[in-house]
């Protein structure tokens, strides 16, 4: 059961609150001082903290000295401030402060229940998410806790154990490289160096010299013997990252190599031995590739005695939240930015995002909304996403409303896109720089005109 621990100096709402959450753990503080007593004690999950506590119930002083103390002992509960239904402004500083939500009395128990629960499932998640992403944990750096990324992990865990090639399949950016460093990490060759190559990236008359290395004299410019990618991984993994962009003619000489385990550089006529751990990637359809005679099927056995298919974002169901906020954490340290979570439009956003750059897609967006944030909880506008929820649907009345909300929305993410250049937005949306200007007059965009 969830621990939840109450707040508040009112014995009536103490024994409201007692009676409403019963599928939790309640215990109650009526000041500061017992508050942090009880945090000490029992670690709830969620605090409920009445922000008009004693000696000065009449301020909300007591009760944000109170919040600060709670979130310094324990960053990762999650504190919901209740507050005069004439307190706005003492709310909103409590949640720049790091509160989780705020609630207005009168208290409805049915609501604030919902808000509790939902901050204690986040809470939950947030808890497993920090086991799985500690590097001294089994997958270190795997970020995520759903069943569709957990089942991967624990695959990946067991052929760590073993020195079996392995191919890693799956869309751009779903984290294939992250997988491949986390399987040497967990294996017995973590000590010695972890080697990546994308073979896409280096010109196809450099790539066989960056792999198997060269003698001195073997072509102009080769002043001295250098040794290529395999050589230098000796006794760790070498990661061959979109191997399907392999030149033909290249594979039969990695066919060798994978094969015998030996290699000669360009230029040598000495074979050397090579101790490694090949694990390969790619976001292409290797079979396909190998029935149009564009891939050898040879080297598609030998490369995948083991395939792993990492899932696509979209298929993480509420991953895309925890990477969400490690990312926009990971950015804030990087870029001293203040920012302390979303607002509930930007989740919303982000649940319903399709996410085809997946992870890498996510972290531009996250980047660039801790840079440009203006407030300290990113948006749906600030992420450059369009929420389309369910709050928003029943205030529509028709199609034209509907165009309204998404031309407006598009204008937005391409400004952001677009680093607050007019001119530039105006080429993102295909549209002139006065149609731009009369679309901002239309939907009413001012803030857009006086930045420009």
């Amino acid at each position: 059961m969830n621990k939840i621990l109450v707040v508040d100096d009112d014995l009536g709402i103490q024994k409201q609150l007692k009676w409403a959450l019963t599928d939790s753990e309640v215990v109650f503080a009526v000041d500061r001082a017992s508050a942090i007593t009880q945090l000490r004690r029992f670690e709830p999950t969620v605090v409920t903290l009445d922000l008009g506590l004693p000696p000065d119930p009449a301020n909300a002083s007591e009760g944000l000295k109170a919040l600060t103390e709670i979130l310094t002992l324990a960053p990762a509960t999650k504190v919901i401030v209740v507050t005069g239904n004439d307190d706005r402004e003492n709310a909103l500083k409590a949640i720049n402060l790091g509160a989780y939500d705020y609630y207005q009395k009168p208290i409805d128990t049915q609501i604030l229940n919902l808000i509790i629960q939902r901050a204690a499932v986040l809470a939950n998640l947030e808890k497993e998410n920090r086991k799985l992403s500690n590097p001294d944990s089994a997958m270190g750096g795997i970020i995520g806790i759903s069943d569709a990324i957990t089942s991967v992990a624990r695959k990946a865990e067991k052929i760590s154990q073993t020195d079996i090639s392995t191919l890693l399949l799956g869309e751009s950016g779903t984290g294939k490289e992250v997988f491949a460093r986390a399987i040497h990490n967990t294996s017995n060759r973590r000590d010695k160096r972890f080697v990546a190559i994308n073979c896409a990236s280096i010109p196809e008359n450099l790539l066989e010299s960056e792999l198997f290395g060269y003698e001195k004299g073997a072509f102009t410019g080769a002043n001295k013997t250098t040794k290529g990618k395999i050589e230098t991984a000796e006794g760790g993994t070498l990661f061959l990252d979109e191997i399907g962009d392999m030149p033909l003619g290249l594979q039969a000489k990695m066919l060798r190599f994978l094969q015998e385990r030996v290699i000669e550089r360009i230029g040598g006529r000495e074979e050397l031995p090579v101790d490694v751990r090949v694990v390969c990637a790619t976001h292409r359809d290797l079979q396909e590739m190998v029935k149009q005679e564009t891939f050898r099927e040879d080297l598609f056995y030998r490369i995948g005695e083991i395939s792993i298919v990492i899932p696509p974002l979209r298929d993480r169901e509420n991953d895309v939240i925890l990477l969400a906020k490690t990312f926009m954490n990971q950015y804030c340290d990087e870029y001293g930015a203040k920012v302390k979570g979303f607002t509930d439009d930007a989740i919303e956003a982000m649940r319903q995002h399709k996410w085809n750059g997946n992870i890498r897609e996510l972290q531009n967006k996250l980047k660039s909304a801790v840079v440009l944030a203006e407030g300290a909880h990113l948006t749906a506008d600030d992420l450059g996403l369009y929420s389309f929820g369910t709050s928003e649907i029943n205030q529509v009345f028709n199609l034209r409303e509907v165009r309204e909300i998404a031309e407006s929305k598009a204008i937005r993410q391409a400004y952001v896109q677009a680093e607050q250049n007019i001119s530039k937005t105006s080429e993102l949306l295909g549209v002139t720089r006065p149609t731009l200007y009369s679309l901002i007059d239309k939907y009413g965009l001012d803030e857009l005109k006086t930045k420009s």
